[in-house]
């Protein structure tokens, strides 16, 4: 403020010395008030100022004291707490060992119910039985846990539920349930249970689902004359039908579910098992076209058989035939010689096809041996990158390796059976050829000796 006023006064010193002397002496006379009047109101401010401050000290002081005398009356509070907290133990314990005294024997009892619905709530919750009576799961449950005596009417339901569970292990029965499907949705079904061996639907085994407490349908059901007794036995009315049941109450049909199908270990083969399917395909239409063909050559020798005198060119037969009579005037040993080169000429279109089945009938199983060594490759690799703690990682490169070991087996075997059956139609259709080749020869042998 000091420094304002200074600055004031020496611009307006500078002001005046540039006005006339008359108004200079005026001008700072008005200063002179005004800076008066300045310091007065200055010096009220700051005291206002400082009653403010001497007012707000003593409400702050006035909030510390209330503070105290609370935190005070909490900590007293605390220290009754704990000896209520205290006492409350100490009239605990008595009343346990009161409680203690008290049951006596039925303590012991207490303990065996708890043990037994402890025991029995796993097998009950799982049993196929509480498809038709549910909820009992719960009820043994609430008895294992609890840590009060049970009432009269729970160790009634108790032992209800264990001789619901022994008597319905011994019968047939059918009821309605809701099977849910899965594709999706559930349908209202009339469900056979055999005892607390299996479920069956109208012709399929079905699944007991403990945690979702449903029923639905076996996901890969059985082999099919397993389950086409199934249909057989629901339909029976008297009399005994037979029906394969699980043992084991379900569990070696759940491990069906894990189970590969044909289908799925052919796709294991991988892209060696293709090819080895494509060879199979490729070496039966051979096969099946020649022996339509060669069949077909057979019945129109046969034909010519019956007529050699008139010799057909659509049949081998009747081209060797037709070159005999255009040779008739020939001596014997050219007429062999053109006899010969006619039976060559037939015998390529004849066993056209026979080798490569052959060929394809041995690279089936190098094919399949191709596999295994592929699928060990893999097998190692897998060692090598994650070990051998999960066999699952392993199973699948071990799977393509023998499954292509089989398919080329499969393969192999019946291309080289019907290689055997093509070589032999074709070499007796040859065989033909050359007696009837060698017939000829003899018969104009004879005849110009005659």
């Amino acid at each position: 403020m000091r420094k304002v006023l200074v600055s004031i006064s020496v611009a307006a010193a500078v002001l005046f010395t540039a006005l006339p002397a008359s108004a200079n002496v005026a001008s700072l006379d008005q200063l002179l008030k005004q800076v008066k009047q300045d310091r007065i109101s200055e010096r009220k401010l700051n005291k206002e100022r400082e009653q403010e401050f001497l007012d707000e000290r003593a409400d702050k002081l006035s909030l510390l004291k209330k503070a105290k005398r609370a935190q005070a009356a909490e900590e007293a509070r605390q220290v009754k707490l704990q000896k209520q907290f205290n006492a409350n133990e100490l009239a605990l314990v008595e009343k346990e060992t009161e409680l203690e005294n008290a049951k006596g024997t039925l303590g012991e009892m207490f303990g065996v119910v708890r043990q037994a619905a402890g025991d029995t709530v796993g097998r009950i919750s799982t049993s196929i039985v509480s498809a038709q009576y549910k909820g009992r799961g719960e009820l043994l449950s609430k008895l294992a846990e609890a840590k009060e005596l049970p009432t009269l009417k729970e160790l009634e339901d108790l032992w209800f539920a264990l001789q619901t569970e022994m008597t319905e292990s011994g019968k047939v029965v059918k009821f309605n349930a809701e099977v849910v499907e899965l594709e999706g949705g559930s349908t209202e079904q009339t469900v056979t249970r055999v005892g607390t061996f299996n479920l069956l639907g109208e012709d399929k085994y079905l699944l007991f689902g403990s945690d979702t407490a449903t029923v639905q349908p076996l996901g890969r059901q059985p082999d099919g004359y397993i389950v086409g007794a199934v249909s057989t036995f629901n339909q029976a009315t008297a009399g005994f039908e037979p029906l394969y049941i699980d043992p084991s109450q379900g569990l070696i049909l759940g491990l069906q579910t894990a189970k590969a199908t044909i289908t799925e270990r052919y796709h294991q083969g991988g892209l060696v098992g293709y090819i080895i399917t494509g060879v199979l395909a490729l070496g039966f239409l051979i096969a099946i076209e020649r022996f339509i063909t060669l069949g077909l050559i057979g019945a129109k020798i046969r034909r010519q058989l019956k007529n050699t005198d008139a010799p057909n060119e659509g049949n081998p037969l009747g081209r060797i035939l037709k070159v005999y009579q255009e040779n008739k005037a020939s001596d014997t040993e050219n007429l062999e010689l053109k006899l010969d080169e006619a039976v060559l000429r037939e015998t390529p279109r004849i066993e056209r096809g026979v080798a490569i089945i052959k060929i394809l009938a041995a690279i089936a199983p190098l094919l399949g041996l191709l596999g295994t060594v592929t699928g060990m490759i893999k097998t190692f690799e897998s060692i090598t990158l994650f070990g051998t703690g999960d066999p699952k990682v392993m199973a699948g490169s071990i799977s393509m390796a023998l499954v292509t070991t089989a398919q080329g087996l499969i393969a192999a075997l019946p291309l080289i059976l019907v290689h055997s059956l093509v070589a032999a139609r074709s070499k007796s259709i040859v065989q033909v050829l050359d007696e009837q080749s060698a017939g000829i020869v003899a018969a104009h042998a004879e005849q110009e000796k005659a």
